[in-house]
């Protein structure tokens, strides 16, 4: 006889049964980890499954977010002022001035002015060639939304980025050229409907070059 509330020795799993139900477990999460999980929360299929079944795409979006949540927060610290201009880290290549482009009326007239309507998804960029050290100065709007914009330049094997912006409603400054090349904006519309960008500028540029 035995007790009823214990079980026979007989009953009890071995050693090799606990092993094995032990790896049993290990692959089925290995296996979970990589078809699901992975391609569901970071895009990552390398089995193609999640590319199958719709998880991969889920994956990207939920990363895609996260990275523009992350751009939203840095920018809006860096409006804020709790984190430095770029242009101040950058030896003051780019100098942004709001209000300072149109407040005054004694200011000449702009020397060229683009406006070109952008639908959703769209982008475009306007560049001035400019010799190094050239200063210009610049005034754009967005009409009916807002832009993601990149103020960046190159020439001569030199590339430099001097700043960036996501949902910006107008900018205006100085653009000072790093060096003899190509300086301006990429500008892409990520809103629901059509918006309108005008470009307004005047200094120190040889040419406007457009799309």
């Amino acid at each position: 006889m035995h007790n009823g509330n214990k079980p026979n020795l007989d009953e009890l799993p071995t050693s090799a049964q606990l092993i094995k139900s032990t790896i049993l477990a290990a692959v089925a999460a290995v296996v979970i980890l990589v078809t699901i999980v992975l391609p569901s929360e970071y895009g990552i299929d390398p089995t193609g499954i999640g590319k199958a079944v719709g998880l991969a795409e889920m994956g990207e979006i939920k990363v895609q977010l996260a990275e523009e949540a992350e751009a939203d927060r840095l920018l809006e610290l860096q409006n804020t002022g709790t984190v430095e201009e770029q242009s101040s880290l950058g030896g003051g290549f780019f100098s942004f001035f709001v209000g300072a482009a149109h407040a005054q009326t004694t200011e000449p007239e702009w020397t060229d002015q683009y406006s070109v309507t952008l639908a959703p998804g769209d982008g475009i960029e306007v560049k001035l060639v400019m010799e190094e050290g050239a200063e210009a100065e610049f005034l754009w709007v967005v009409e009916n939304g807002v832009v993601n914009f990149d103020l960046h330049g190159d020439g001569g094997g030199e590339n430099i980025s001097y700043e960036k912006g996501r949902a910006v409603p107008s900018a205006e400054g100085v653009l000072r050229a790093a060096f003899t090349g190509n300086h301006g904006w990429f500008w892409r519309n990520r809103d629901g409907q059509d918006v309108t960008v005008t470009l307004f500028v005047r200094g120190d540029y040889i040419e406007m070059k457009l799309p």
